[in-house]
């Protein structure tokens, strides 16, 4: 794992899963807000997928900017404009993978509009779509950490205005999954990881700097985002009316602790702590996302190796902290 190619062709590359999915799935395929962390890899992925199927279709890749493989057509679009929304490509396939995160507080209304105002753009233009909504475990409550994580049964409540957006955002694609047929799939994600970005990152990073970890949020889910990105091209094959809901995360609740102390065994480092574990956490149940798509291709520790090959030998990150261990709901 020593270049970006070669990392990203194996967080692109596509599962027999996959492949067996577009090969049973009509039309082509538009990603929304492609130019993000999972996006690029996402598109490749349906596009490889989408080669190998005998079927092959169009990927559109909907981004400000970007760069994505040949083969796939990038359009560039601020969503946040109704006419251009208007001109995109009819599909009857679409991942809405749009969203804003980090900058939100001090710039709410931004988030807001992103979150919320967009979905509305998008539903009334595709009302016949088969929709995958790439939404985040942030809208569930804190549980207890020992609890196994909050199942979709469980009742949203967010904390904080992004996270309040989010929900936003899965409550408008609920009103056209119900009022126009919609067919729509929401994947509340906590957290991708890949050697660039993600939880696992942040706790190498903080461990290499000699920075403390706060352990307050103490337990966290993650999962590789080659799996994520599997799982959402997936889901076009399970988008319902009405929406349907998925955990998407990994199989295990991991202890903070615990991770660092692998972690800075492997460098060789004596990780530095603050703070305590709270009693409950943010944190999900895959079980029934299991159920349908099946468990995670790769395995965790293999996840922390790769991140740390990928430091180790000077490889970039995006910059971009998780914020993991905030309880606050600011970011």
């Amino acid at each position: 794992m020593q270049s970006t190619e070669t990392l990203e062709e194996l967080l692109s590359r596509p599962s027999a899963a996959d492949i067996e999915a577009l090969a049973t799935l009509d039309g082509d395929i538009l990603v929304l807000g492609a130019g993000g962390k999972m996006g690029p890899t996402l598109v490749q992925r349906a596009w490889r997928a989408s080669q190998e199927s005998g079927r092959p279709r169009q990927v559109f890749a909907v981004a400000r900017s970007g760069a994505f493989p040949a083969g796939v057509r990038h359009i560039a679009a601020d969503l946040l404009d109704p006419a251009a929304i208007q001109r995109l490509p009819d599909a009857p396939n679409i991942i809405y993978l749009v969203g804003r995160k980090f900058g939100s507080s001090g710039n709410e209304a931004l988030t807001w509009a992103t979150n919320a105002a967009v979905p509305v753009l998008v539903g009334a233009r595709y009302p016949g779509a088969r929709i995958v909504v790439l939404s985040t475990g942030n809208v569930y409550p804190f549980v207890a950490h020992d609890s196994g994580g909050a199942t979709e049964a469980t009742q949203p409540a967010p904390v904080g205005e992004y996270a309040q957006s989010a929900l936003a955002r899965e409550r408008i694609f609920e009103y056209y999954a119900q009022a126009h047929s919609t067919k729509v799939a929401i994947m509340r994600l906590n957290y991708a990881v890949e050697p660039r970005y993600g939880v696992l990152v942040d706790i190498a990073t903080k461990i290499l700097n000699r920075t403390a970890i706060d352990l307050t949020m103490g337990y966290v889910n993650f999962i590789w985002q080659g799996d994520a990105n599997s799982v959402c091209i997936r889901a076009l094959q399970h988008c319902e009316s009405p929406a349907r809901v998925f955990n998407l995360t990994g199989t295990e609740t991991h202890s903070v602790r615990s991770l660092a102390q692998q972690i800075g065994e492997r460098l060789g480092l004596e990780p530095v702590f603050s703070g305590q574990e709270a009693e409950t956490a943010l944190l999900s149940s895959s079980a029934s996302c299991r159920s349908v798509f099946g468990p995670p291709s790769m395995p965790v520790e293999v996840s922390i190796q790769l991140t740390l090959d990928w430091l180790g030998a000077g490889g970039t990150t995006l910059g971009k902290a998780t914020h993991f261990e905030t309880r606050s709901g600011r970011f």
